[in-house]
């Protein structure tokens, strides 16, 4: 402290997972030690000789703004900073640690990686899917990588952990770090993934023009399908940050199509008052009205049911007696997913490539990098794929500030509604 030059982070620096006074207190009465979280950063002491270090990086899963971010980041972090000069890039996901499939790997230098933030996509390429385990990791001695970096969501997670377990069988020192991607912003014990607030800025705009397309026309409605399989905080977030949309469904809250609390209901009260509609629909709500499926992708994710397509069908047959209903219906998802990071979201990239470079090199595995409670924090692999999924919670701030921006009704269901008739409790007011 006090030279001027950034200080380095200790093992014992940590941030307590719920700082909330009553969770404090609970413990030091119990004369125990609360819950927390390594903080990341530069360690004074380094496992790994960066003259002599071979480090591996690959991106997996669907696409999100900031890949190529986190990409540079680590090679500028890991080149600069400790003097890395093997960095090496496996081609589309896991695939390429599959010498069957010849996906050569792709030497990374700062020269090649100058300008890649300035594009969408990732310059790696990804897949999905899982690969031999064993012949992964085959891949890693062969090349005698040391560091391996997955960039990636749930299903990397458990690539990874895959991976570092047959890595601690076989007894090698090879570190696995995990650098958490997901556009839907669900992983436990993260307060933010990249992508997201670019995610946000973008739906912004297509809200924008559903806004105009439905108050052109009376009795418009515009819907705009946004991501969240099965989070929804993408929609919930663009609602707020554009004011103008009247409804927002996520997976978290129920809805119901008919009845006293229903959308059609809802939809009716609106037209009567010659009010036009904007929509705002999350992937993954209102999977109950549409027929389940056993299918799955090759990341194992349940194929949902297209609940944008859907609604469209379903609200054009129930108006079409109304000559004035008129839908305009967006779905941005894919040119969202493949757009470049945002100014906020690229700086946010660039820590976390840092933090994860750091941990790397200091011989730490099985470990994820995110910023947790508000600080970068190391998080245990096996912690991530075991903790569930973060999702919008209907009690919290956030949902309410939802309810109260849209005007759209606290209750669309009628188990809730019973629920709020036993407590002897009565909706606010809709406009």
């Amino acid at each position: 402290p006090g030279d001027s030059l950034a200080d380095f982070t200790g093992d014992d620096d940590r941030v307590v997972a719920d700082p909330l006074m009553e969770s404090v207190r609970k413990f030091c009465a119990a004369r125990e030690e609360p819950p927390s979280l390594q903080i990341g950063g530069p360690r004074e002491k380094i496992y790994f000789d960066p003259s002599k270090l071979k480090v591996g990086i690959v991106t997996c899963g669907g696409l999100c703004p900031g890949l190529n971010d986190v990409i540079r980041g680590l090679v500028m972090t890991l080149w600069y900073g400790y003097g890395v000069r093997g960095i090496h890039g496996f081609q589309y996901g896991f695939a390429g640690l599959n010498p069957e499939f010849g996906y050569p790997d792709i030497e990374l230098t700062p020269d090649a990686v100058r300008d890649i933030h300035r594009s969408g996509g990732t310059i790696l390429g990804t897949s999905r899917g899982q690969q031999d385990v064993e012949v992964m990791v085959d891949t890693l001695e062969r090349m005698n990588i040391r560091v391996l970096f997955t960039i990636g969501g749930d299903g990397t997670f458990r690539g990874a952990l895959a991976i570092h377990e047959e890595i601690k069988k076989r007894g090698v020192k090879i570190a696995v770090i995990g650098i958490p991607k997901t556009i839907d912003n669900d992983i436990p014990l993260v307060d933010r993934t990249f992508g997201f607030q670019t995610a946000v800025g973008l739906a912004d705009e297509v809200i924008q023009s559903a806004y105009f397309e439905a108050s052109s026309a009376a009795n418009g409605v515009g819907m705009v399908k946004l991501m969240g399989r099965y989070s929804g905080f993408i929609a919930a977030n663009a609602a707020l940050a554009n004011r103008n949309v009247n409804l927002v469904l996520v997976p978290e809250v129920a809805f119901d199509l008919e009845g006293e609390h229903g959308l059609y209901r809802y939809m009716e009260k609106r037209f009567r008052k010659n009010k036009f509609t904007v929509i705002v629909v999350a992937e993954g709500a209102g999977q109950r009205h549409l027929e389940s499926s056993a299918a799955t992708d090759a990341s194992g994710n349940v194929k949902l049911g297209d609940i944008g397509a859907f609604l469209k069908k379903s609200l054009k047959e129930r108006f079409k007696d109304n000559r004035d209903y008129t839908l305009k219906y967006i779905d941005p998802s894919y040119i969202i997913r493949s757009a470049p990071a945002s100014p906020i979201d690229s700086i946010f990239c660039g820590y976390l490539a840092q933090v994860a470079a750091h941990v790397g090199l200091a011989g730490k595995t099985g470990m994820a990098v995110g910023r947790s409670f508000k600080q970068f924090t190391h998080i245990p692999l096996g912690t991530l794929t075991s903790a569930g999924r973060k999702e919008i919670d209907p009690e919290s701030e956030l949902w309410l500030s939802v309810l109260q921006s849209t005007g759209q009704p606290y209750v669309m269901s009628r188990e809730i509604a019973e629920v709020l008739s036993e407590k002897g409790l009565t909706e606010p007011p809709t406009r």
